[in-house]
């Protein structure tokens, strides 16, 4: 709680101060600030930086797309192993029933749809 008593104070102070220094002072603030911004030195810094972002950017997009190309080959691969059990047990469940030469209307046991 004085943690916030200290934050509200020193808010309340910088208020006061700054409505003191009223806007002549914001501006003279503002323009150093766009002058600044319109260096050169700092334009060609943002430059680089925004080059090297664009950079990252691109290898994390191969990177995402190599992984999501591998997830999708895993994937495909489970569902493949996943038919595969299913269609061995449904064999097991043919041999137990008498085997596939009992009729499947006795068996109990309905065909499965074509894919």
């Amino acid at each position: 709680m004085p943690g916030k008593l200290y934050f509200l104070a020193g808010l309340g102070a910088g208020y006061v101060l700054g409505a003191r220094a009223g806007r002549g002072r914001y501006e003279q603030i503002a323009a150093k600030a766009q002058g600044l911004w319109e260096d050169p030195r700092v334009q060609a810094t943002a430059h680089r930086a925004e080059r090297a972002v664009v950079r990252k950017a691109n290898e994390a997009q191969d990177v995402v797309a190599d992984k999501a190309s591998q997830l999708a080959d895993r994937a495909g691969e489970a569902v493949r192993d996943a038919e595969d059990a299913v269609d061995d047990a449904g064999q097991a469940v043919d041999r137990a029933a008498g085997g596939p030469e009992q009729s499947e209307e006795g068996s109990g046991v309905r065909p499965r749809p074509l894919p």
